[in-house]
């Protein structure tokens, strides 16, 4: 990688010179010491967990049909990439980089100066990413990443990667059990500590639970999975958030651009105007189209999450972007709600607000992934009292993200309890266990992670490989659709990061096909059947 290249090169020359060794031997400086002190970096590397992914989910919610474009034609709705550019990878800069040595040292700072919080938060931090990043592209830079002697670095492919995620669970767990001869939870709970949980430790525990079950969740085409890991889903989200309360999300106080949502109208990730328009498959899941036919250009719905969630055009109509169509600037909403003048004039609507947090995992999303483990394995009374229950703490959700915004934001009335009983007891949702089906699990778990869970959503779609069964209202693109270089396939992967990888490391994508423009189209293990 770049960076790595730049640095070992400065070193080289260093070490020719007469000097080197005062050079070089900076921890000598009392004065000057070069130690790092977990406690200044975890802040900055929590940041990095919501700048990453916004940066990466701006391309990939156009493949997911969360959001699409003015624009016809454009790459990424068909499944295709930008190239020459690293967009896409941002995830990868931030696993390797952002995060990389920083997160290292966080973590053996707090195993060597007993600061056991600091580790077991690190290693849950370092988990994610990897997480993130192995389900975004596949095969992924594993034991060799932070190797000052390599100039090229080789991959590793998922199954190891899973098993690595599963080992640094368990480290953070062990660290988080222990008890630090320091109190640092005052610091943890500064707006310079810990930006999820405050320093909460049994909620970084749950955490990993919730990390482990969806990764298990991840593998319903594997042999073992009605037998060994839908019970290992059911284990872990028992283990994990209690409610919605606990979910993990990032803080913003909004005081100015660089600290607020970057989803929101004045970090600039989703301000542009061509790009951003509320894609049609999630209007048609909300005006009657999981179980029915939704009515075209709607103005109301029994889901009471429409109006909390989307944003009508001005004749109170909702409407939808059709996925590689493009739309005139008025004719499909903007996920900021109203678009008018410069940035700071966007009204931010739903979790699209300054001040709105940033979600990375949900009880809502854990108990439809619980559901979906306890369908397949054939238990379809205790799975469909699970996804009722889910519903209603997607409704939670709903009432919790969707109204704390105040800057730039607005709020709409919570949802009533009235609005959801009738909810629930209309044709959209299973009246009964026998009714219920797969389908009805995974498009409610599309709706409780529009907007957000991006990687999560693109696993549940690779893993049932965009079957329109399961997925009704999702645009089913033909191959005039989809990008010449995809030969009629959805894409299943991203490439890596091109100034990183394709630049600097080109003889490693060789091995995995990296080079062949098809490279996306190419599925990755998680979602492959036997």
């Amino acid at each position: 990688m770049k960076y790595y290249k730049l640095i070992l090169l400065m070193v080289a020359v260093t070490v020719t010179m007469g000097s080197c060794k005062k050079f070089l031997d900076i921890n000598s400086n009392p004065v000057n010491p070069q130690e790092p002190n977990a406690e200044y970096m975890l802040a900055p590397i929590i940041f990095q967990m919501a700048n990453g992914t916004s940066q990466d989910y701006a391309q990939l919610f156009r493949m997911l049909q969360y959001w699409g474009g003015t624009t016809a034609s454009n790459v990424w709705e068909r499944h295709s990439y930008d190239q020459a550019s690293d967009a896409g990878g941002v995830i990868w800069r931030m696993t390797y980089i952002n995060h990389g040595r920083n997160l290292e040292d966080v973590i053996n700072d707090g195993i060597k100066n007993q600061k056991y919080e600091f580790a077991g938060i690190g290693y849950a931090i370092k988990a994610w990413s990897y997480q993130m990043a192995t389900d975004l592209h596949g095969p992924i830079i594993l034991d060799s990443a932070f190797d000052p002697k390599l100039l090229a670095f080789p991959y590793q492919d998922q199954p190891e990667v899973y098993q690595r995620v599963r080992e640094w669970t368990q480290l953070s767990l062990k660290y988080l059990n222990m008890k630090s001869p320091i109190d640092y939870s005052g610091l943890l709970r500064s707006s310079s500590g810990d930006g999820i949980y405050g320093g909460d430790l049994n909620k970084w525990k749950k955490f990993n639970y919730a990390l482990l079950a969806l990764q298990y969740s991840h593998l319903v085409n594997k042999p073992e999975f009605k037998t060994s890991y839908a019970d290992s889903v059911i284990k872990y989200v028992d283990l994990s958030f209690a409610n919605s309360s606990e979910d993990a999300t990032i803080y913003f106080t909004a005081s100015n651009s660089s600290d607020g949502n970057p989803f929101g109208p004045s970090y600039g990730v989703i301000t542009s105007t061509t790009n951003g328009r509320i894609s049609q498959s999630i209007v048609s899941l909300l005006t009657g189209g999981v179980r029915g036919t939704a009515p075209v250009d709607t103005t109301a719905s029994v889901d009471p999450r429409l109006t909390r969630m989307l944003t009508p055009l001005s004749t109170g109509v909702y409407r939808g972007n059709i996925p590689t169509k493009g739309t005139g600037t008025t004719s499909a909403p903007h996920v900021l709600g109203n678009l008018s003048g410069t940035p700071a004039t966007y009204t931010g609507k739903y979790i699209f607000s300054d001040k709105a947090r940033y979600p990375l995992m949900s009880y809502a999303q854990l108990q439809f992934a619980k559901a979906e483990a306890q369908f397949l394995k054939g238990d379809k009374a205790a799975a469909y009292a699970t996804y009722l229950g889910a519903i209603r703490a997607h409704m939670s959700f709903v009432n919790t993200y969707g109204r704390n915004g105040t800057t730039n934001g607005i709020q709409d009335p919570a949802i009533q309890e009235p609005e959801i009983a009738a909810y629930l007891t209309s044709k959209e949702v299973a009246q009964n266990s026998g009714e219920l089906t797969i389908a009805d699990i995974m498009q409610q778990k599309y709706i409780a992670q529009w907007g957000w869970a991006g990687l999560e959503q693109w696993c549940d779609l690779r893993k049932y490989h965009y079957n329109p069964e399961v997925f009704r209202t999702f645009y089913q693109l033909n191959t005039t659709e989809l990008h010449p270089f995809n030969n009629g396939k959805f894409a299943y992967r991203f490439r890596p990061r091109y100034n990183s990888e394709y630049v600097w490391n080109e003889k490693e994508l060789e091995k995995w096909g990296g080079l062949k423009t098809s490279y996306m189209t190419d599925e990755t293990w998680f979602s492959k059947k036997p």
